[in-house]
């Protein structure tokens, strides 16, 4: 099977913990470097041929809609929780907007969903 590419853009510039949760998943995660690496969320899922995209700032949006505004990728954001991310795969977002929650749980339960209901 295909590894799910995950792209992971965070304001601060971190996302390792969401890197480890989708690599647990069998996942790929491509993590975004530096301060403002949300913004770039979009650019990187279109250089690497992502299959989605998470970035994380107060409520994910800047870089969500950006990749929406710039190359087309179907945005949802100000998500808080792991239901609602699992939710948007299942509905076909791919920039998928959260405020900050760096955490393995959410990395890896976002790419099972990819795999259960996109592949």
């Amino acid at each position: 099977m295909e590894k799910v590419k995950v792209v992971i853009a965070h304001r601060m510039g971190k996302g390792q913990n969401v890197a480890r949760g989708v690599e647990m998943a069998g996942g790929e995660a491509i993590l975004v470097p530096g301060v403002g690496a949300d913004m770039k969320l979009g650019e990187v899922m279109k250089k690497n041929n992502a299959n989605f995209g998470i970035s994380f700032c107060g409520g994910g949006g800047g870089g969500a809609l950006t990749a929406q505004n710039q190359y087309g990728y179907k945005a949802i954001y100000d998500m808080r929780d792991v239901n609602a991310g699992v939710s948007a795969i299942k509905n076909g977002y791919e920039a998928l907007g959260f405020g900050f929650m760096d955490t393995e749980e959410l990395g890896k339960a976002l790419t099972e969903a990819y795999q259960k209901y996109r592949m």
